[in-house]
């Protein structure tokens, strides 16, 4: 049985009469990927806040690991536009040594930009920066706000072949937002549907065909849904190409998840 990073349970959040998310009960242990999804308004932001413990909870309890150490990938930063500032001068305002930065940037492939300017960095540079900013803490949990947003279709795939390997790497566990449901599907071990409660939770596959989702989403984006995470079984380097592509293995055997982690395993990047 992996490690309980943070738990929820029974959770809700509200701010006055106003209900922002209700009865939840959720575990991300170490080595998980677990994706929360829902329409705008779900009270998904409010979820990951909780679990970070930068949103107090009103009623229900919150369960953290002792000695948790978390990195946190938010949604939104704002720069300066007039403000210098770059790469380098970025990752020191942590306060981490100049080699645990450099290390961190090397882990999200963008160490060759120490001395650039954050104001010339394309989306995809900027979300691997947020996210070696976190990594600098070494996290057992690694908490991101939509970190492909702002970034193309083969950038976001590249991004989410990025964190899978992290959660290898440092054997940490990651929750994170997404609204991007085809890639959620083929990247993460669990999907979360949220409207204010749990909608449905489990492996993709199963969210999918859940009629909760269906109900939220469309019945053609479930299917399609469905279709491309039987189908995305490669994986994608750091501009978005395709490599490595493997044959004669979907997520099938979603009623065993021990092959289940092994197929993952078998085209996670390493």
């Amino acid at each position: 049985m992996s490690e309980a990073l943070v738990t929820l349970t029974d959770a809700s959040v509200r701010f006055g009469d106003l209900v922002i998310v209700d009865a939840i009960n959720l575990t991300v242990s170490r080595g998980d990927i677990v994706t929360v999804i829902g329409p705008n308004g779900a009270g998904k932001t409010t979820l990951i806040k909780a679990v970070l413990g930068l949103q107090p909870i009103s009623t229900g309890t919150l369960t953290r690991a002792p000695g948790l150490r978390t990195g946190y990938v938010p949604q939104h930063i704002q720069f300066q536009p007039t403000l210098p500032l770059t790469v380098k001068r970025f990752m020191s305002l942590t306060g981490a040594a100049p080699a645990a930065c450099r290390e961190a940037l090397e882990r999200t492939s963008v160490a060759h930009l120490y001395n650039a300017s954050i104001h010339h960095l394309s989306g995809g540079e900027m979300q691997r920066l947020l996210i070696a900013r976190a990594l600098v803490r070494e996290p057992d949990l690694l908490v991101l706000d939509e970190p492909a947003q702002g970034v193309d279709v083969n950038g976001q795939a590249a991004l989410y072949d990025l964190i899978r390997t992290l959660r290898d790497t440092l054997n940490c566990g990651v929750i994170m937002i997404s609204h991007d449901l085809h890639l959620v599907m083929a990247a993460t071990d669990k999907v979360l549907c949220l409207n204010q409660h749990v909608c449905c939770s489990g492996y993709p596959e199963q969210v999918s065909n859940d009629p909760a989702f269906v109900e939220l989403f469309g019945r053609h984006v479930a299917e399609s849904v469905a279709v491309y995470h039987h189908h995305h079984n490669h994986r994608h380097d750091l501009h978005g190409d395709v490599v490595g592509h493997h044959h004669g293995h979907g997520d099938h055997h979603h009623d065993h998840p021990s092959h289940d982690a092994k197929a993952r395993d078998h085209h996670a990047p390493h």
